[in-house]
């Protein structure tokens, strides 16, 4: 794509260099609009990769603030980046409309109901305990949620958040920043875990399996004191100065580690949040006293599945349960990560099934599934509807925010089909606990059988 941006123009803004070499490579060829979600469902160009595309060009090119047509349409990309696994010609979208949203961020003013939720949202979120505080009230305002039908305004949002909100807080995990976890027997390796956000909040059985998994096999898990919220909800809404704040605390937190005993790796168990800090070394190429210690951060930052393939697992039980993979978008697309998963899943033992459009979004999306529930609310019944084709027992899956949309489908639907994260799955065919969703669904502990090794691979770094 011709591009006619002035020398002032890529000398002023240090992000502008880049965005015009992604527009650069954009040959126009529209392979992007065959598997975009919004432009499936929209059938509107402008909801397409390449028609965002266009309408940001044209912003930033001529030095416009965003108008209320740009917004639109950018507010409607889920930043799925299925965009950019199907592009033949290396578009890196996710730069693109990362710096659109900012400069939106910079330039217009939205409603003030639109200010409000995302300000709610953004000052929420990112702290566990206001989070939990949240939810709480959310649970107690449920049963009145039909009644915000009357305010056309919020009402929708505010309806969307109180749907998705559970109906019950499990138990505080102790999993906390500033406590470690001894490997069992010899150490062999020594990571680090990022705790989260809205996960240890919504599901802490999720990083307490993945620690007892990777402590069975020989690593250490250290969750360092000071980090938190990786950034990716804030940076996805534009909040470039808030998303790079969390991002600063979270590099100087493992930075300790890395320069005190050392890591192997840095462990995520939400792969939303993986996408972003594995994109770090990118959000601080010009920031002299980050560049170097954010590009080692996610040098080393590995989804949780990721490194178990690295491991040499031990298998204790039998299984005859059929599962059904929905790979996240932020694993297959913003990470690149399609088949390691399933063949955890499968030589831990389980039946796996492929899900019809399987890279298709399921509407969550961060906060997606919020700010636009009614598209998200079509999604969420197209993906709930290919993994019923699949006839599975149970859904697997690596991140929390595809766990809530997909189960609030299957409760609305009336489906019994309880949704799990593979650490758990993996921890529990290694000698773990059965998945606290699969007790709540009525299934039965698996048997145990003799002990099967699978051999690990080594990590590219060694």
């Amino acid at each position: 794509m011709q591009t006619n941006f002035t020398p002032e123009q890529l000398a002023s803004d240090p992000r502008m260099p880049a965005s015009e070499k992604i527009l650069r490579t954009c040959v126009h060829c529209g392979f992007c609009t065959a598997t975009c979600p919004t432009y499936l469902l929209l059938g509107d160009e402008l909801d397409s990769p390449r028609g965002r595309i266009y309408l940001i060009k044209d912003m930033l090119e001529n030095g416009k603030p965003a108008t209320p047509e740009v917004v639109k349409h950018v507010d409607r990309c889920l930043s799925c980046l299925a965009c950019m696994t199907t592009c033949p010609s290396g578009v890196h979208y996710m730069h693109l409309v990362d710096h659109a949203r900012a400069h939106i961020e910079e330039t217009y003013e939205r409603s003030w109901h639109d200010r409000l939720m995302r300000r709610v949202l953004s000052a929420v979120l990112p702290y566990p305990g206001r989070f939990r505080v949240a939810m709480l009230g959310a649970m107690i305002a449920r049963p009145f949620r039909s009644l915000l039908g009357g305010l056309p305004a919020v009402g929708p949002r505010l309806k969307a958040m109180l749907e998705l909100a559970p109906r019950g807080l499990p138990t505080r995990s102790e999993a906390v920043p500033g406590r470690s976890f001894p490997a069992e027997a010899e150490r062999k390796r020594r990571v680090a875990m990022l705790t989260g956000c809205a996960q240890p909040v919504l599901d802490p059985a999720i990083n307490d399996a993945a620690i007892r998994l990777l402590n069975r096999h020989g690593v250490e898990v250290v969750l360092p004191r000071g980090e938190g919220c990786c950034g990716a909800l804030v940076h996805h809404m534009g909040q470039e100065e808030a998303s790079h704040a969390f991002a600063r605390r979270n590099i100087d937190a493992w930075m300790a580690e890395i320069e005190g005993e050392g890591l192997d790796a840095i462990l995520i168990t939400a792969s939303g949040c993986g996408t972003t800090i594995k994109d770090y070394g990118f959000m601080f190429r010009h920031d002299p006293a980050y560049a170097e210690k954010a590009a080692r951060v996610s040098a080393l930052a590995k989804d949780v599945s990721e490194f178990l393939e690295t491991l040499e697992l031990t298998h204790v039980r039998q299984f005859d349960l059929t599962v059904a993979y929905h790979s996240a978008c932020s694993m297959q697309h913003g990470q690149q990560l399609k088949d390691g998963p399933k063949r955890l899943l499968t030589a831990a033992g389980f039946k796996v099934r492929e899900v019809p459009e399987g890279h298709i979004c399921c509407g969550s999306a961060g906060v997606y599934n919020i700010l636009q529930p009614e598209i998200a609310g079509q999604l969420r019944e197209r993906k709930v509807g290919n993994i019923l084709k699949t006839r599975p027992d149970l859904v697997a899956t690596g991140n929390i925010g595809c766990m809530t949309q997909i189960g609030k489908g299957f409760v609305d639907g009336g489906h019994a089909v309880p949704v799990v994260h593979t650490a758990e799955l993996i921890d529990w065919a290694t000698g773990g606990p059965m998945p606290l969703a699969l007790e709540n669904a009525g299934f039965a502990d698996a048997p145990l059988g003799p002990p099967r090794q699978r051999k690990g691979l080594m990590l590219a770094a060694e």
